[in-house]
């Protein structure tokens, strides 16, 4: 049984007659009359008396209109539904981030998605890179955003912004003021840093690598699992630490950290997507969104990049 056989069935019954039925669903006569005969012979069971030159539903045949209706109804809805996901008028977009991009550069994004897609559910979640990453990799999340890049076979990565880590201490720390820190000064002090797995500390710690002589690693007295977190303790004067500009920005404004001037390159903040999973096309307007691009048309995954964005 088809849902073609259920409407040409619907059509002849409501109007008692092939023909008209046939004319209404623009299909030939023959069409609609082996329709409705193979639906008959199908279950052996008669739909229409012939009286006449007319026909009239058997009590069979009322039953199964009401029956035909409520499916061709369901049907309709099953169709609109998909109708509304494929144009963003409905769904549900899981995205996870770490602290960093999630706190100070994702909100943005978020707004304007909001605004272009009203009906579009967002769920953010955050966690640091590897546990974005895990989250991508499950399917929990549609689309994550990291701060350390991810290698990964399943993965897409592509480039959103740039982001700079700076060196900071609290006011009275022995390098305020410093202009001329040397490597050794920085791996004798000691470091209040994320925890491991986090893109910032992995980012330092990488930036980091090229000056430590075999076998040695920064002096971390204290490892903290958020920024705030971090940002408070090096205030209170322990120790130093190495901190997104965005993250550091108000307690630098207001004199409770000093920013130390040792030059350290720039991050990339990446956008993950399964390579393997075709996105939704909520979740492929969140990437044109952060990427600046005109709505996509289809769910074709991300495949440009723009890193001229840049977190001050």
């Amino acid at each position: 049984m088809t849902l073609d056989q259920l409407r040409i069935f619907v059509a002849v019954a409501e109007r008692q007659h092939v023909t008209k039925a046939a004319h209404a669903l623009n299909l030939a006569q023959s069409a609609a009359s082996h329709a409705i005969a193979a639906l008959e012979a199908r279950h052996n069971t008669t739909l229409f008396n012939r009286v006449g030159r007319h026909i009239e539903l058997t009590e069979a045949g009322a039953a199964f209109l009401q029956e035909a209706r409520a499916v061709l109804a369901r049907a309709e809805r099953a169709e609109l539904m998909l109708a509304e996901f494929g144009t963003l008028m409905r769904g549900t977009l899981a995205v996870q981030a770490s602290q960093t991009i999630a706190s100070y550069w994702l909100p943005r994004h978020l707004v304007a998605f909001r605004r272009a897609y009203p009906h579009i559910d967002i769920h953010l979640a955050v966690g640091n890179t590897t546990q974005v990453a895990a989250a991508v990799e499950s399917g929990a999340a549609d689309i994550g955003f990291v701060e350390a890049e991810v290698v990964h076979g399943h993965f897409k990565v592509v480039p959103v912004a740039r982001d700079q880590l700076i060196v900071l201490v609290a006011p009275g720390h022995p390098w305020e003021g410093r202009t001329d820190l040397t490597v050794a000064e920085m791996m004798a002090g000691e470091w209040v840093l994320r925890e491991p797995g986090s893109g910032t500390r992995s980012v330092f710690e990488e930036a980091m690598r090229p000056h430590m002589k075999s076998g040695a690693a920064l002096h971390v007295v204290l490892e903290l699992p958020s920024n705030e977190a971090v940002r408070a303790a090096v205030e209170a004067g322990m120790g130093a630490t190495a901190l997104s500009a965005s993250v550091a920005a108000p307690s630098v404004e207001a004199g409770l950290l000093r920013h130390v001037p040792f030059r350290l390159p720039e991050r990339e903040f990446h956008l993950l997507q399964h390579r393997e999973r075709v996105p939704s096309r909520a979740a492929a307007a969140l990437a044109d969104t952060v990427l600046g691009r005109t709505p996509a048309s289809s769910t074709k995954a991300v495949n440009a990049c723009d890193d001229s964005r840049v977190v001050t």
